[in-house]
């Protein structure tokens, strides 16, 4: 493969391994080779796939089974980077801060429209994880965020993704001291394409929609911690 450079000379190499990809990454070929934790697993040969905004690779690793024999799997991974995610809540009025926004692989793959009902939240980018939060939630509701719990870190589709996500909780009663404040209408960066919509619910209505318009797992996990031991356990 070919890239072009700035100055018109084409740059032999392939993006992503030994020239930049469209984000500047190189090396993309060498991930998880440098494993150590797990004796079991030898991490023999990482091939990139695609490395267009997100990277694609399959590994061939050697693993060694309970019964002590080896065997040789190739595994596929899709590389997102890491997210966060937030629940918004007000404990007075019980009701929580969500947000409807257009997801095409869940509209691909039968949901009726696409419109998904979510807690707010991102990627990482190059933040940490509670800045990135902050971030996201000020973009996609329009609070400004103020004291945050930090809940559990969890692996979302550990068979195939790699994206780690950090899930945290704020109150956003404007009255409350230290709880999250509304400084703009939210809806998103247009620049992204991102059009969304702020929808305020009960909680109780909120965890009786799970399964039938609220489908999305991080916002079920979110709800399901808020009523089992957060703000609304009883």
């Amino acid at each position: 493969m070919t890239e072009q450079a700035a100055t018109g000379t084409p740059a032999t190499g392939t993006p992503g391994i030994d020239v930049p990809d469209r984000r500047g990454r190189t090396g993309l070929d060498r991930e998880g080779l440098d494993l150590t934790g797990n004796p079991r697993v030898r991490v023999e040969e990482v091939r990139l796939l695609t490395s267009n905004w997100y990277i694609t690779r399959t590994t061939r690793l050697a693993f060694q089974h309970r019964d002590g024999h080896w065997s040789t799997e190739e595994r596929e991974t899709y590389d997102r980077g890491n997210g966060a995610t937030v629940l918004l809540y007000d404990p007075t009025r019980r009701t929580v801060l969500l947000i409807r926004q257009f997801r095409y692989p869940a509209y691909v793959n039968g949901h009726p429209d696409g419109m998904l009902l979510e807690v707010p939240g991102g990627l990482l980018d190059d933040d940490a994880p509670e800045e990135a939060v902050r971030r996201e939630a000020q973009e996609e509701t329009g609070y400004r965020i103020g004291e945050v719990e930090h809940l559990f870190d969890v692996y979302m589709s550990p068979g195939s993704v790699t994206e780690k996500l950090y899930f945290y909780a704020a109150s956003y009663d404007a009255a409350a001291e230290g709880a999250s404040t509304r400084t703009d209408a939210g809806g998103g960066l247009a620049e992204e394409g991102e059009d969304i919509e702020l929808v305020e619910l009960g909680i109780d209505e909120a965890l009786s929609r799970i399964g039938t318009d609220i489908v999305d797992a991080k916002t079920i996990m979110l709800l399901q911690w808020a009523a089992l031991s957060g703000p609304f356990r009883r």
